[in-house]
This record gives structure tokens, sequence and C-alpha cells, in this order.
């Protein structure tokens, strides 16, 4: 037992020494490691998280010259930051920074905190950004672990437990806390994770250069490749839902109707092409493409039941939106916008973008215009947002999820290859 516990300590301070060493001399030159600014760091973490490092690169040197500080940051509007973040996916990370920056710039003076429980209070930090913030920034001995570093924790010292249980993380917090040599913390929990990223990879790690594998008791026990254990994820609900791309004409030629979410919720106060879902299928009867004639018949009772004086005209494309617990497949239909019909409703609708929107430099409306009907998606119909009228010029200034980017950027493209033709 003495003989045992001897070894698992000398396969520690192994582990700790020969990782630092291979951290210093094959670390990536990353722009959130050249300083220990611990706003920076922060935005990094969070733009990291569910997101390849490569993609972050970009959207952090755009972000950090955007909002440069944590008051910038925290003063800007909501859009603006939405539309730094537009590409990234999982908005709600960008909403609670700003929620945490206007926190930090209340309750500190707009300096990120070092105290363990003020970085906790902060809005979106978890316990991996808390030790992550604390650990790089402030070199305090904090373990930062998620799914790189239970990973290789798992495979080195042979640990069988489910990662995807909270008793594991915790577990492997103590571990960390164990490893992390004195004065070291910001080196270390770094070498942890870039040994995950580039090493210890999930699929085929690459254990001829791994700088601990001489210890590594997965390896040694010829399951590396199993490890880690973790319970899998229920897979996401799929739905089908029918898209509007509303054509304009007349005063509207050459613009596209979009709509803006509800204040909270999914994807909220971000824009979008008009949307529903499809009719679930009869029977609990899996579900299945709506025929043509009758996906365009609920698309248009669907526009006309929102007051959108539109018709479809045609299937445009298919495409799909991931979100962890839903997947959305979207099918687009290109409508037409329509005279005014006699339905009061109807008469509203599409041509009133609201006053707001013609205050704010939407496209031109007619005189006298109401606001427009709220659309029909669910939610509290009082916290629906406007619509406008836009052309790709106008995309610059809403914020979009990435399936409806890239659908209005095809549908422009579609439209200057035609003119060009």
């Amino acid at each position: 037992m003495i003989q045992q516990e001897q070894q698992q300590q000398e396969a520690k301070v192994f582990f700790s020494r020969h990782l630092l060493e291979w951290y210093q001399r094959e670390k990536r030159d990353l722009p959130w490691r050249r300083h220990r600014n611990p706003y920076y760091i922060w935005i990094s973490e969070i733009m990291l998280q569910q997101t390849r490092v490569d993609t972050v690169i970009p959207y952090f040197h755009r972000f950090i010259e955007r909002f440069p500080t944590v008051e910038s940051l925290a003063d800007a509007p909501e859009e603006d930051v939405l539309k730094c973040w537009e590409g990234l996916g999982y908005y709600s990370r960008a909403r609670n920074i700003q929620h945490a920056a206007k926190q930090v710039k209340e309750l500190y003076g707009g300096q990120v905190p070092d105290d363990r429980d003020a970085v906790f209070g902060l809005k979106g930090v978890g316990p991996y950004t808390a030790g992550a913030i604390l650990s790089i920034a402030f070199n305090r001995p904090e373990p930062a672990v998620d799914g790189n570093v239970m990973r290789v924790l798992s495979r080195y010292f042979l640990i069988r437990d489910d990662i995807a249980k909270g008793p594991t993380r915790v577990k492997m917090e103590g571990l960390v806390r164990e490893l992390i040599p004195e004065g070291e913390a910001s080196s270390f929990n770094q070498a942890l994770m870039e040994l995950g990223a580039l090493v210890c990879t999930p699929k085929s790690p690459r254990c001829l250069t791994c700088p601990v594998m001489e210890h590594c008791a997965g390896r040694l026990a010829g399951c590396e490749t199993e490890l880690p254990v973790k319970t899998k994820a229920k897979p996401p609900r799929p739905e089908e839902r029918l898209a509007a791309l509303v054509e304009g004409r007349g005063a509207h030629a050459g613009r596209v109707l979009i709509r803006q979410r509800p204040s909270s919720g999914l994807l909220a106060r971000m824009w979008e092409l008009p949307h529903w879902p499809a009719p679930p299928a009869e029977g609990g009867a899996p579900r299945t493409p709506l025929p043509e004639a009758a996906a365009q018949d609920r698309l248009r009772r669907s526009l006309q039941s929102a007051g959108i004086s539109a018709r479809p005209e045609g299937h445009w494309m298919a495409a799909e939106h991931v979100f962890s617990h839903i997947v959305w497949t979207l099918q687009v239909y290109r409508c037409r916008e329509e005279e005014a019909l006699p339905l009061a409703a109807e008469g509203r609708a599409v041509y009133g973008a609201a006053a707001a929107a013609a205050a704010a430099g939407g496209a031109l409306l007619p005189e006298g215009s109401a606001p427009v009907e709220p659309f029909d998606d669910g939610g509290d119909p009082a916290d629906r947002g406007a619509v406008r009228w836009i052309n790709r010029a106008d995309m610059a200034n809403y914020a979009f999820p990435n399936v409806f980017l890239k659908l209005l950027n095809s549908y422009f493209d579609e439209q200057e290859q035609a003119g060009q033709e």
C-alpha cells in the first residue's frame, strides 16, 4: 500500500514537471497569451467554450478592438455586442459577458476582481471560467477543469469515473490542486489545456509525442482510447420549420423581410427570416417533409395570420441549425410581397415595419402605416420584436444567427449574379 502511494506520488511529480517543460517548448502563440490582462483572458475563455481556437482568434481580435475595456463593453448597446459575436453561436454567452461587464463596472470599478467569490458571482462564470481567470491572469492556484483536462487526467491516472457527473469534476478539481507546482498555476493550467488540445486528443491520441507517456496509466493498460468514460447526451430533438424569404416589390424592391425574436429565450433579440413549425405528423408517425402544396398552404396561412401580405411561390432551399437540445430543419420558400389585401391585419402588416423602423433608418414605409401585428411563434405576444425590410448593406446593422446569415448572403449573391447576366 505504501509502495503504491509512493508510486502515485512519483507519477504526479513526473507529470507536473514534464508537462511544464513541454509547454514552455511547444505552446502556441495565441493572442490572449501575450499578456495577463484578466479582461482579455476572460473574453477568450468564454469564446473558446464549444468553439475551436482557429475560429476564435479573428473574433477575439474584433471583439477586443470594438470593446477594449470592461467599461466599453458594459456601456455598449446589446445589438452591437450581438453583431460582434455573430457567427460564434451560443449567443447567451455574449449576453452574459455584457451583463457581467456591467457588474464589474458597478461593483469593482471596471477592474476584473481577483477574489474567488467575486469572480464566481459574475453572470455566466462557472467553475472552469473562474479557475481560468484566477489562475491564468492572477496566478492563483485554482483548478480550471474542462473537457480537455478531464480527458488528460482520466487517461494519465486511469480514472474510470463518468466525467459527465458532477462528483467526477469535483474529484478532478481536487487532483489538479495537488498537481499545480507552487507559483506555476498560470502556466500549468494552460499546459494541461494545451496537452488535451494538441496531443491527448479525443480520437487517435498522439501518445508517442506525449511528454508524460512514460507514466500514463491508461496507455500502459492499453485503454487510452476508451477513456474518458462519458454518458452520452440525449440527442437533440428534430424539428421541421417553414421559413419565408419574402421578396419586396415597389418601394421594397430589392429588399427582403426580417423579424426580430423576443427579448428572452432562444436566440433572444436576434434577427431572422420569419418561420413557423411545420404541423406534427398524424398519429405519432415519424415526421417527414410536407408535400410541396401542403407546405406552401401552411406557410401562406402562417404569413396571413401574422399580418404579412405575401404569397409563397416555390421552395428555394433547405438549411439546418443545430442547438444543443434541438435541430431545426428549415424549408425555405420564396414568397412575393402582394398588394395590400382587404383584410385589415394584412393591410397593416408588412407595410408597417413600425414608425420606429423608419426613424431608425429602416426601409421607407407609406405614410400612416400602423405597427406590425406580432408573429405567432410562441412566448408572450407582447414581447415580439419588430420587422424590417433590408437589403444586403443593411445586414451590417442587424445580428443574425449563422443559418439566417448564410441564407441571406446566398440570396443576395444570387441576386447580384442574376443582375450581372
